[in-house]
């Protein structure tokens, strides 16, 4: 079987792909490590799609913050 290889998503060098290379999908563990730091900074970030409950909450808090900053429904008369 011929050995398969690919680039490092890190630094784009020829990484072996096989079960012995302990890092694939990286060439190294230092590429590995560098690539664990940035998702652990939140460098990257997975897109989700807009949650209707958590849009619902943020409307409902800014039209609340709206009334304390105009005075409505204040006790203050």
């Amino acid at each position: 079987m011929q050995e398969r290889k690919i680039k490092c998503p890190q630094c784009g060098r020829l990484a072996i792909y096989t079960l012995e290379n302990s890092s694939r999908p990286f060439c190294s563990e230092r590429c590995k490590l560098i690539d664990l730091g940035a998702w652990a900074d939140e460098s990257y970030k997975v897109p989700t799609p807009p949650n209707q409950e958590h849009m619902q909450e943020n409307n409902t808090q800014e039209l609340n913050s709206e009334k304390f900053n105009y005075g409505i429904g204040s006790d203050e008369d």
